[in-house]
């Protein structure tokens, strides 16, 4: 004869989120995590950008951290994530914004990924959200990569067109996020 287990009762509730922020500074006490590679190294890039909120006005006080692969599309394994000497390269890089809220990392522009059009990952946190936002910057070169692009691929024109930096005639990388709004940056949900 089988015996039956009683069932546990089913009593925990989730709990209400919380806003992120705005205490960042326990995670920015490392001052050059924007720092992804050397300022002026041979190969190093500036990505920067603003963060608006939805009614366009800038952020103050918002985290951005970017992820990508090296120039050859490796991807490092390397342990330490904040590791900075003058060959390693661990693709990630912490920075606040600044008080017009502004956004810069010295980085390398990443290479595809098997044959993937190249992007940085991008988490940004900010006060007022529930948690944090996730979304790509990709690089304007290598069309047809990016027309073949899965994700870029789902999007209408004026959605794809917000995660598509683009480049000064100096190399300087620009994108900016928003949001919410007009113009509102596409975030992805896992």
């Amino acid at each position: 004869m089988a015996v039956q287990r009683p069932q546990a009762a089913k009593t925990h509730q989730p709990t209400g989120g919380q806003t992120v922020g705005p205490f960042f500074a326990f995670g920015l006490d490392y001052a050059k995590k924007h720092e992804v590679a050397f300022p002026h190294s041979p190969g190093s890039i500036v990505l920067g950008g603003t963060v608006y909120d939805g009614a366009g006005a800038p952020i103050p006080d918002a985290v951005i951290e970017i992820w990508g692969a090296d120039q050859d599309g490796t991807i490092s394994r390397e342990r330490g994530a904040f590791r900075r000497d003058d060959h390693t390269f661990t693709g990630f890089g912490r920075a606040a914004t600044t008080d017009d809220g502004r956004y810069e990392f010295w980085t390398r522009n990443p290479g595809p990924v098997d044959g993937k059009a190249p992007f940085f990952s991008v988490i940004v946190f900010a006060r007022g959200l529930p948690d944090k936002l996730v979304t790509r910057i990709y690089l304007p070169e290598h069309e047809d990569l990016l027309a073949a692009d899965a994700l870029l691929s789902s999007l209408e024109p004026q959605e794809r067109a917000t995660l598509i930096a683009t480049r000064t005639p100096d190399g300087y990388l620009q994108h900016d996020i928003r949001l919410q709004g007009e113009k509102e940056t596409v975030f992805l949900a896992f």
